[in-house]
């Protein structure tokens, strides 16, 4: 792991995705804070977003409230202007 300013990281953010992807860490500071780390993404085919879909119980409220958010909510068509 090693450490760039955000200039640097700017000037060299393909180099840097070419890092992450060989499975390195580097971490991005301003003004001598750390303010972000790149690093390889995690593999996941969504699996586990699906088991905590499925096993989570809502309400009777919580599922009222869902209900009436999307009730008011009024989606138009977008008015696209003439050519």
């Amino acid at each position: 792991m090693h450490t760039l300013t955000a200039t640097e990281a700017s000037r060299s953010f393909a180099a840097l995705l070419d890092e992450a992807e060989r499975g390195q860490t580097v971490v991005i500071t301003r003004g001598g804070r750390r303010i972000a780390t790149l690093g390889p993404a995690t593999a996941s085919n969504g699996a586990e977003f699906l088991d905590l879909l499925s096993s989570h119980v809502t309400d009777d409220e919580f599922a009222g409230d869902v209900r009436a958010a999307r009730e008011a909510v009024t989606l138009e068509d977008p008015v696209w202007p003439e050519d």
